[in-house]
């Protein structure tokens, strides 16, 4: 049974060189969880405080808030980019996320190289990399430049390339930052069936978004943060109408 737990999850981090406290205060008080001074110039952000819930096998989850409210902090407790500063966080199967799409990529190695690095550091198998890499490639549509080290790519052919490697992964646990923008509109309706059949592919998903319209039509449920607390979880359209109610 693919699952994630949270239980009280609290995140803490120092802001080192505050300078102007009151002026630090109100403008990233008002963007989270609120702040905590130490007296010797380090600010205490309290990013998350005392988030729980369970998502089970079969759950399509998707974070609402406002700027600042917590969803991409959330994520990356979740990915284990962050650790709680307390509270108890528990999940059951393979974790997958899209947080950082150029994550080891080498600049210098060909696009060739750096699915092999790309797909080893999301933990796939050399031999399963090498049994994906033609699907990869072809998908990508970059043909030669393949061959070509990735410092001459641009910020589109990079996000192909990485895009590409990612979505060839099997995950338990997806968790995505916004849908990803995988370049030009040519391309978006092949990487938008192919992102749609990543997703059907992974039993968990837990998405943060902006758009409404993603949440709905890729999520059965939401999870509303608001400065760092979690407010209600429920089904999406009950969420939404919820989120609304409370920036009025």
């Amino acid at each position: 049974m693919r699952k994630i737990t949270a239980d009280e999850i609290c995140l803490d981090y120092p802001i080192v060189g505050a300078g102007n406290l009151s002026l630090k205060n109100t403008v990233l008080g008002a963007a989270t969880g609120g702040l905590i001074s130490t007296g010797s110039g380090v600010l205490i952000v309290n990013a998350l405080k005392n988030i729980s819930f369970v998502i089970e096998e079969g759950d399509r989850v998707g974070l609402i808030g406002h700027n600042g409210a917590g969803k991409s902090t959330l994520l990356k407790v979740l990915a284990g980019i962050y650790r709680p500063t307390s509270g108890a966080l528990s999940l059951s199967g393979s974790v997958v996320s899209t947080l950082n799409l150029s994550l080891g990529m080498e600049l210098e190695a060909t696009g060739i190289e750096n699915i092999m690095i790309r797909g080893l550091l999301l933990g796939m198998k050399k031999n399963e990399i090498k049994q994906k890499l033609n699907d990869i490639a072809d998908f990508t549509e970059l043909g030669a430049y393949l061959n070509m080290p990735v410092r001459v790519y641009s910020y589109g052919m990079l996000t192909r390339l990485a895009f590409a490697t990612v979505t060839a992964m099997n995950a338990d646990i997806l968790l995505m930052d916004e849908v990803i923008n995988a370049g030009d509109a040519s391309f978006m309706d092949k990487a938008e069936r192919r992102l749609g059949e990543f997703m059907r592919r992974s039993e968990v998903i837990v998405l943060a978004s902006h758009s409404e319209e993603t949440i709905k039509k890729f999520c059965n449920k939401a999870i509303l943060l608001e400065h760092g607390r979690l407010i209600h979880g429920g089904k999406c359209d009950e969420v939404i109408q919820l989120y609304h109610e409370r920036l009025c």
